[in-house]
């Protein structure tokens, strides 16, 4: 039989050897692997994936991509892989891409908007079938050089979806940052906290600024005291750094300390037991988010619970359906009070 050789290299199985080894028509075996729209039947489909298998045949996505106008890919934008709220996240949207029979491609921005448009720039030569934008972002609607990508990216029939942006041209999957973070606030006051400390990131990124201004709102109307701010890296090591500076400053036995994340909470925890306090009793930690790690340490941690596989799969659907839906409202979210703030 025979195949395709570059000069000097391997010989590679074309889809032409396929359909001879499967016994089926050229245009059938296109069908059975490259995702056509029109049915092929199971009989003919297994044999076409055995003979793929047996010549070790691989479909080329460039070529499917000039065809189609997209590729079979989705590309998700996170800031940092590290962090397990984007693992639990990228977890749904690969979910949504299993069922869908795509390809998910993960880039890691960094949370610096100008390395976001580089990415998006370069995911565009792929023809994705849609990009979502995963990273927190500092403004709520989406940055004019950034727009124009994914204008270029809708122009060749890629859609992009930017989580908690609230702007008309782009779809969007909106979490309740501000309200969640009020709710836990309230509960941390009904359990008798009247002081408090916030550990925050930069100021102007979208999601650090709504969970601080709801903690605070919170805090505040139910009789405590205005939370003091520190502002820290969005990280573990942010964590642990703003949680020193505060310590330094001095933190009374019974305030809380609210961290805008998980990580940075499990971080602040590694600071106060090495400065010889304890957590809970001495001085009580609460998070946000609900990753799992906070479910594991000791003393488990006070946070608010993001559904955040099911968040990945909604963006991932909001990216490939062309029916789609917006939901009314912001997806909802849950206190969680555990032993860190008895």
């Amino acid at each position: 039989m025979a195949k395709s050789r570059n000069a000097g290299g391997p010989q590679t199985a074309t889809l032409n050897d396929v359909a001879e080894r499967a016994g089926v028509s050229l245009a059938t075996a296109s069908r059975a692997l490259n995702g056509s729209n029109r049915r092929v039947a199971d009989s003919y489909r297994q044999r076409v994936e055995a003979a793929a298998a047996e010549l070790g045949y691989t479909a080329n996505l460039s070529a499917q991509a000039t065809a189609r106008g997209t590729s079979a890919i989705i590309a998700l934008l996170v800031a940092d892989i590290a962090d397990p709220y984007f693992g639990e996240l990228a977890s749904g949207v690969a979910r949504g891409a299993d069922e869908a029979g795509l390809i998910v491609n993960i880039a890691i921005t960094e949370r610096d908007a100008e390395r976001e448009v580089r990415l998006v720039r370069a995911l565009r030569g792929q023809r994705p079938k849609g990009i979502i934008l995963a990273a927190s972002r500092a403004t709520p609607r989406v940055e004019p050089e950034l727009r124009r990508e994914l204008e270029l990216l809708a122009s060749v029939g890629g859609r992009a979806v930017a989580m908690g942006v609230q702007d008309d041209d782009v779809r969007s999957v909106i979490i309740d940052n501000r309200g969640g973070a009020e709710a836990l606030a309230k509960a941390l006051v009904g359990r008798g906290y009247r002081r408090a400390v916030v550990l925050a990131a930069a100021d102007g990124m979208v999601t650090s600024d709504s969970r601080l201004d709801g903690f605070r709102a919170g805090f505040t109307a139910s009789g405590g005291e205005e939370p003091r701010v520190y502002r820290c890296a969005f990280s573990r090591e942010g964590g642990m750094e703003g949680m020193g500076r505060a310590l330094a400053d001095s933190v009374e036995t019974g305030t809380v300390v609210f961290a805008i994340s998980d990580v940075m909470a499990i971080g602040a925890m590694t600071t106060i037991r090495e400065a010889g306090r304890e957590v809970g009793s001495d001085i009580a930690l609460a998070g946000f988010d609900d990753i799992p790690t906070g479910r594991d340490v000791t003393p488990p941690l006070t946070t608010v619970r993001i559904p955040l596989e099911e968040v990945g799969y909604q963006a991932f659907h909001a990216a490939v359906d062309e029916e789609w839906v917006q939901a009314d409202g912001a997806l909802q979210l849950e206190v969680l009070l555990r032993a860190s703030t008895p």
